[in-house]
This record gives structure tokens, C-alpha cells and sequence, in this order.
């Protein structure tokens, strides 16, 4: 009976840590949230407060705190831990050996996040998937990577009877008719959208959401000649919507807003998060939003009004297909893109969530605990079930009670009571978890 009521105390304090922090945006047009404010009108905060005896400083500097970061990321197997070193550069890039457990379980619930705010919680939104590759010729300036046959590529180079137009010929033949890595997930709701376009009844607005990894050029010139690219990778999160342009610019606007205070309600300190204005080569008008780390601002999400032309370009020849009801007039809707990056979004939250804490329980009182102070919603685990001095058998069998029935009801937990040797509770504080 008791280890019953346990358990109900700590569901319900569980869902206290999952549904207090942090408003959901969604619904109508979202509000501004004041620095440093909650949604719910109190002081932002990541996680429970900490004890008393604990008090919070800023993390460390530059370089400095980027190196202690990326230490506690690796030994708390957010980042793979090898032996090559993993710089900046390379997490910016995507061209780095990938994410452990920890990590993974962060980006899982940052797109979860993402998804209901954007999907689940929204009218009209509608999920779509594409496949990782794309056919089509070589456009000027087309970075994409090609996907060839090394069999086919060793066959050309080998035929000696080849001159060097034909060797030329035949490898752009072969770049030519070979299928591209996507770079973006656009294409892909492009192609979507005749379908879904009965799902509405063809009435606009209405937009389609995909979550997959795309493929970028990435040069690495420590490890690299310059002119060869490594292949760097991303997990976008893309929102296409599709509008009538009288009313383009409008919902622009409320995508930004809505994306903003989005990304701000996770985070330590909202004001890290920004946006500007933007503008591409041809003239038309964007935003982004950055997050404010150590070394600058780095965007994590893009917004683009690209107009028609896309769908246009994509649907030759019959327009009336792309026709959609926008009030008693059938219109060629606008295209705006929203896509965030949520690698560098996940790294945005780890450096926001950096922080050093005083340990009360150490009699060095200059020593400080590094600590990643998570969202609740963001954390990989939830509960960490640890046990003390005690009857070691009556209390193993209270924890495994305890841990079936959290995970029976989708909350996340480290099994800390698996370790045969037995701790104080300061010690079971003091401990590294590999938590948040």
C-alpha cells in the first residue's frame, strides 16, 4: 500500500513537471511573452527549483564554457563519446560522429514538442513524408550530392578508348540521369500538395508538416582538402503553408511570432532567442531566428514567402489544378516555409541549459557542479529512482514498482537502483546523473 501511494505522489508531481512549465502555443494568435516571464505570469524557470544550499552562477565564457559543455555532453552520452575530437565547427556543420542516447531522447522530445505545437494542436495541418532522394537535372549552382554507382563511375574511368570530351560527356551524363540527396524538405510537400488539396476541400489556408534529415555540403579544411565536401546532416522540422497572397504577409507574421515564443518557452533565457528580417537574391522577404550562443548568432529556423513560382515551376502547364478557394475566388496560393534546424536547436538548448551550481555538500566550497538545467517537456529522463540505507530487498522491490508503473504511464526513467553499492542521500544528490 504504500509503495501504491508512492507511486501515485510521484505521478502526480510528475505531471506537475510535465503540464506546469511552460504554456503550449497553439490555437489563435499567440501573445507576447515579457523577458524572463513564464507564460503563466511567473518567473521562467527550467526545472524545479534546487534545494536550498544551492545557489546558481553563470556558466562559464567562450571558449571556456564550450569546452566544459562539450565534456559533460559526452560523458553524460548526449554526444558519442570517441576519441576524435569534436569541435564547434563540426556540430554546426552536422559533420560529427552523432548523438548518444541522451541526446536522441532530447531531439525526440524536441520534435514531439514541435509537432504538437505546429500539427497536433492546429487546424488544417496535415502530416506528410518524402523519400530521402530526388530525381531531376542539375540547375546552375546546384550543391546537392549526387547519388552515383562507384561501379558505373570506376567502369567510365577505366575505358581507356574514351577521349577526354567523351569522359566528360559520359560523366555528365551519368551526373544527369543519377538521383540527388534532398537538402530541404520543400520538394516534398510541393509534390504533396495537388493531393492534399482535397482534404480542404480546396479551401485556403491549410499546410503540410514533415519532420526528416537532409543533406548539406559541408567542408571540414582540417580534415579535408579544400575542394572535396563532406556530406554534413541535418533533422529538419518543415512547415509548408500555402495561402492566397492577399494574405501572405499576415500569416508571415503570425508564423513568426508563433515560432518565436515557441522556441523562447523552452529556454533559461528567452532573450538568447531573436529574429531579423532577411531577403534572398531574387528579391523576396523572409525572417530568421537565432540563438544568441557564446561565440554569436546562429540560426536555428528560417522563414520564407516564396510566392508561387515554386508550384508554378513544379506543376507545368495545367494551372486550374493549382487552383484553390480563397473566399468565392479560386487563386495559385503562396508558398511560405518555415523550417528549423533542431540539431542546432538541441545545441541552443544545451548551451542555454549550461550552468554551474555551488554543492552544499562538499566542505570545498569553491567547487562548483556542472549541471544542464532542461525544460521538463526537453529533459531525456524524467525521474531518476535511486535508493538509499535501508532494507535493501523490501526497497528494490518498492523502486522496480515504482519503475514499471512510471514507464506504464510514458514517463522516462533512470534506473539508479540497479547499483549494488549503497549511498547516503547527499551522496545520491551529489552524483552525477546523467540527467538534465
Amino acid at each position: 500500500m504504500r509503495a501504491r501511494a508512492a507511486v501515485r505522489a510521484c505521478q502526480k508531481v510528475c505531471r506537475c513537471l510535465l503540464s506546469g512549465s511552460g504554456g503550449r502555443v497553439d490555437g489563435g494568435q499567440p501573445e507576447r511573452l515579457a523577458e524572463g516571464s513564464s507564460p503563466l505570469g511567473g518567473p521562467l524557470r527550467s526545472q524545479a527549483e534546487l534545494p536550498g544550499g544551492n545557489e546558481l552562477t553563470e556558466a562559464p565564457e567562450s571558449g571556456e564554457g564550450s569546452e566544459a559543455l562539450l565534456e559533460i555532453c559526452q560523458r553524460r552520452h548526449f554526444l558519442v563519446d570517441t576519441k576524435r575530437q569534436i569541435s564547434r565547427d563540426s556540430l554546426l556543420s552536422g559533420c560529427h560522429s552523432g548523438f548518444g542516447p541522451l541526446g536522441l531522447e532530447l531531439r525526440k522530445n524536441l520534435a514531439a514538442e514541435w509537432w504538437s505545437s505546429v500539427v497536433v494542436f492546429r487546424e488544417q495541418v496535415f502530416p506528410v513524408d518524402a523519400l530521402h532522394v530526388k530525381s531531376g537535372p542539375s540547375l546552375p549552382g546546384d550543391g546537392a550530392f549526387r547519388l552515383v554507382s562507384a561501379e558505373s563511375l570506376r567502369e567510365i574511368l577505366q575505358d581507356k578508348e574514351l577521349s577526354k570530351e567523351q569522359l566528360v560527356a559520359f560523366l555528365e551524363n551519368l551526373l544527369k540521369t543519377s538521383e540527388k540527396l534532398r537538402e530541404n524538405l520543400l520538394h516534398g510537400a510541393l509534390e504533396r500538395y495537388v493531393n492534399c488539396l482535397d482534404l480542404v476541400n480546396k479551401r485556403l489556408p491549410y499546410g503540410l508538416a514533415q519532420i526528416g534529415v537532409c543533406f548539406h555540403p559541408a567542408s571540414d579544411t582540417k580534415q579535408t582538402p579544400e575542394a572535396v565536401k563532406r556530406i554534413g546532416e541535418k533533422t529538419e522540422a518543415s512547415l509548408v503553408w500555402f495561402t492566397s497572397a492577399r494574405t501572405a504577409s499576415q500569416w508571415l507574421d503570425f508564423w513568426l511570432r508563433h515560432r518565436l515564443l515557441w522556441w523562447r518557452k523552452f529556454a533559461v533565457s528567452p532573450s538568447n532567442f531573436s529574429s531579423s528580417d532577411c531577403q534572398d537574391e531574387e528579391g523576396r522577404k523572409g525572417n530568421k531566428l537565432y540563438y544568441n550562443f557564446p561565440w554569436g548568432k546562429e540560426p536555428i529556423e528560417t522563414l520564407w514567402n516564396l510566392g508561387d513560382r515554386e508550384l508554378l515551376h513544379m506543376y507545368p502547364g495545367n494551372v486550374s489544378q493549382l487552383h484553390g478557394r480563397d473566399g468565392r475566388k479560386n487563386v495559385v496560393p503562396s508558398v511560405l516555409s518555415i523550417s528549423g534546424d533542431l540539431d542546432q536547436g538541441m545545441l541552443a538548448y544545451l548551451y542555454d541549459s549550461f550552468q554551474l551550481t555551488e554543492n552544499s555538500f562538499t566542505r570545498k566550497k569553491h567547487l562548483h557542479r556542472k549541471v544542464l538545467k532542461l525544460h521538463p517537456c526537453l529533459a531525456p529522463i524524467k525521474v531518476a529512482l535511486d535508493m538509499g540505507r535501508g532494507p535493501t530487498v523490501e526497497l528494490r522491490q518498492v523502486c522496480q514498482g515504482l519503475f514499471n508503473e512510471l514507464l506504464e504511464n510514458g514517463i522516462s526513467v533512470w534506473p539508479g537502483y540497479l547499483e549494488t553499492a549503497q549511498s547516503s542521500l547527499e551522496q545520491l544528490y551529489a552524483k552525477p546523473h546523467p540527467l538534465s
